[in-house]
């Protein structure tokens, strides 16, 4: 069972960001199936590392799509990026030291901002994207 399951409202109408937004869902719900198999703590840490350079490279791209297109809310925007990469971080550092209780962190803190930055953040730049066109 996915941890994240993909809908339609995630999309922003920007296909590259759309693609990467779908990419970013896939690899947390394969890290949340490799979970299930027990893996050794520096596994989950690598992995994890791994989703914080595709994250960071993902909101470098939506990041210029909103600088060239003027977008209004950029700075709250970028500001919610920051937070998630900061989150990873500490996930990263509480797997290290409390390693019997990853998942539930994992689960809970990725599911928790992901669904509320799709909900919040990006569906409002979506609405911004529609006002444009």
């Amino acid at each position: 069972m996915a941890l994240i399951e993909w809908r339609a409202e995630f999309e922003i109408g920007i296909p590259s960001v759309d693609y990467e937004h779908r990419e970013m869902i896939d690899l947390i719900n394969r890290l949340h199936a490799a979970l299930a198999a027990n893996p050794a703590q520096d596994d989950i840490v690598a992995f994890l590392g791994e989703i914080n350079a595709r994250i960071s490279a993902h909101f470098a791209l939506e990041e210029k799509e909103m600088r060239d297109m003027g977008y209004d809310q950029f700075a709250d925007h970028k500001a919610d990026h920051e937070r998630l990469l900061d989150e990873i971080r500490d996930i990263m550092d509480d797997v290290e030291d409390n390693p019997d209780h990853y998942e539930e962190i994992l689960e809970t803190r990725l599911v928790d901002w992901f669904t509320a930055h799709f909900r919040d953040k990006d569906a409002r730049l979506h609405r911004f994207l529609d006002d444009l066109r």
